[in-house]
């Protein structure tokens, strides 16, 4: 049994039910969709109180089960106008497991800004925010940790949250405390700032009670073991995120200089520096620390603690996304400048890749340099500070290119593409046109997929078949980049929510959930108003050849969604 907080703002009044069985374990992705339908979300203002935001975790949350204490964020999106799942790791998820709460929505506005704390004894208060306005999150969370103790975690609105910037995600400490883990993309921390919530402070308590917990165990150990044995988890422990962008550098789809170019060097006549075998050597030399669990339990290790030539941390984590968004797509060269505007970029808890992009397309409109670090640590210092240019850069890439009126701007319903080129990474790039989420990274992600001599129905039917998998994953709180073992033992995963929630499904049930929880989102977009034409990639992807290699984008939206119906048996957006 879990519990499940309902609390509205407005009067501050908190509901709440009680969980069992399969409503335990159908959460994260799939429960955001479900309730945010079922609240009939889709056509409402996203920054007004009739929006609500979920933070839902997964079924195995607060156990060291490996990469399953991720937390899912989600709600009517802001800067999409779509639906929104956005997850991070952290501890959040963790302490909501150890205290048997599935998760909480918040309805309504508060009238003034509030600090949700939840206590381990059942006890939940709102205390006054009012000393923490407009810090800093690294800055907050230190004071939260001091004033509340240290075995809590939290979900943190940031300074341009609070002012409803766009660009705002909802960030969550590490093991250690850094508040970096951020679920950052859609707007999601706009909507906490329009609700008016600074933070969520949540007690860590102990293992929660399971219906056969030393069978839970024995999957955390055998789950375990095939992560340890796998040799795609060991180079993600070795490389981390970061060695993507060796292999898409290599392949020419690495974003560099707003898109205009699919390769940051020649590899064969030049380092790349931004890749992970330089970043790892890099870090090994200067003492810093290249594996690092990003939530706790997890035995990837994929992030890292980047340091300066002095061995001092400059920030953690330094991964790809970042790497390729905020780096290469800024023209950026050496990883130092890239931590540099990592560092700042978490403090204020907003997306790096929508930052990056809007950077990009800020560039293009001859507003700065390509390569120049200074310009991009000046503008996110008028984004922090909330003047007047700062307010329109936090506002996206897509906005900021029409404001500037630049005609190259990388997005799909008005989200930052993220550090795929979809003329070279072609089944990542379908997915980014198919998801209801926005150009998003983890929708449906399969960079190394070789796919030239491929049709656009093969490529289409690839996609579906990662997104499957992908909604799967964020629908139970487990992390994607497990994938390699998780997407091939199921039955096992599926046998450890059965021992947690004394449920009874069999291994279909992943890909089951995986399949209603897309179909859900692609409903709430219909109804949000979002046709077809909303899939189509910018026209530059189709106009403007790539180099090196010389490829233009080759699928069209009505083509993809046509094999997709196909696919579905029908209407992509009817719920089996």
């Amino acid at each position: 049994m879990r519990k499940y907080l309902h609390i509205n703002l407005d009067d501050r009044s908190i509901d709440t039910e009680e969980l069992n069985g399969a409503a335990c374990i159908r959460v994260g992705r799939h429960f955001i969709a479900k309730t945010l339908l079922e609240k009939g979300v889709a056509t409402v203002d996203p920054l007004s109180p009739d929006n609500v935001l979920i933070f839902s975790a997964g079924p195995l949350a607060g156990t060291n089960f490996s990469n399953a204490n991720r937390i899912s964020v989600g709600c009517k999106s802001p800067l999409t106008g779509g639906i929104k799942e956005s997850n991070a790791g952290g501890t959040f998820a963790f302490a909501l497991g150890q205290l048997e709460i599935s998760g909480l929505n918040l309805m309504g506005a508060s009238a003034d800004w509030v600090i949700i704390r939840i206590a381990k004894g059942g006890k939940i208060s709102f205390d006054d925010a009012t000393p923490f306005m407009g810090m800093g999150n690294i800055e907050t969370a230190a004071l939260l940790f001091e004033k509340y103790g240290d075995k809590i975690s939290m979900g943190l609105c940031g300074p341009v949250g609070e002012y409803q910037g766009l660009i705002a995600g909802i960030s969550f400490p590490d093991p250690e405390g850094r508040p970096v883990r951020i679920a950052a993309r859609g707007g999601v921390g706009a909507v906490m700032g329009s609700k008016k919530v600074k933070a969520i402070v949540v007690d860590m308590d102990k293992m929660p009670t399971f219906h056969d917990r030393k069978k839970v165990m024995g999957g955390v150990r055998q789950y375990g073991k095939l992560l340890r044995e796998d040799p795609a988890i060991d180079a993600f422990g070795k490389y981390g995120t970061a060695m993507v962008s060796d292999l898409t550098n290599q392949l020419g789809g690495l974003p560099t200089r707003n898109f205009s170019d699919g390769r940051l060097v020649d590899a064969a006549e030049e380092t790349l520096k931004l890749g992970g075998a330089y970043i790892r050597d890099l870090t090994l030399e200067r003492g810093g620390e290249t594996t690092h669990a990003c939530m706790p339990g997890c035995l990837i290790q994929c992030s890292n603690v980047y340091v300066d030539d002095k061995g001092e941390e400059m920030v953690s984590p330094l991964e790809y996304e970042t790497l390729g968004l905020m780096g290469s797509n800024c023209g950026l060269t050496d990883p130092d400048d890239v931590a540099r505007t990592n560092h700042v970029a978490n403090d204020l808890g907003v997306d790096t890749i929508e930052v990056g992009a809007m950077l990009g397309v800020l560039m293009e409109a001859g507003q700065g340099e390509f390569g120049d670090p200074d310009f991009m640590l000046a503008a996110l210092e008028d984004i922090r500070q909330g003047n007047e240019r700062g307010r329109i850069l936090a506002q996206g890439t897509a906005r900021v290119g029409e404001h500037y009126d630049v005609a190259r701007v990388p997005v799909i319903k008005k989200q930052g593409v993220s550090a795929y080129d979809p003329r070279v990474i072609e089944v990542t790039g379908i997915s980014m046109m198919l998801t209801a989420q926005g150009a998003d990274h983890t929708a449906g992600n399969i960079p190394a997929h070789k796919s030239a001599d491929m049709t656009t129905e093969e490529l289409t039917e690839a996609s579906l078949d990662i997104q499957i998998d992908c909604a799967a994953a964020d629908s139970l709180g487990l992390c994607l980049f497990g994938r390699s073992v998780t997407n091939v033992n199921q039955g096992l995963i599926v046998a450890a929510v059965n021992d947690a929630h004394g449920t009874n499904f069999d291994a279909s049930f992943m890909r089951d959930l995986g399949r209603e929880a897309l179909q859900l989102e692609w409903e709430f977009n219909r109804q949000a108003g979002f046709t077809e034409e909303d899939d189509e990639l910018p026209s530059f992807f189709y106009d403007e050849a790539l180099e090196p290699t010389g490829k233009v984008a080759r699928h069209r939206s009505g083509q993809v969604n046509q094999h997709l119906r196909t696919l579905l048996g029908g209407d992509k957006a009817a719920v089996e």
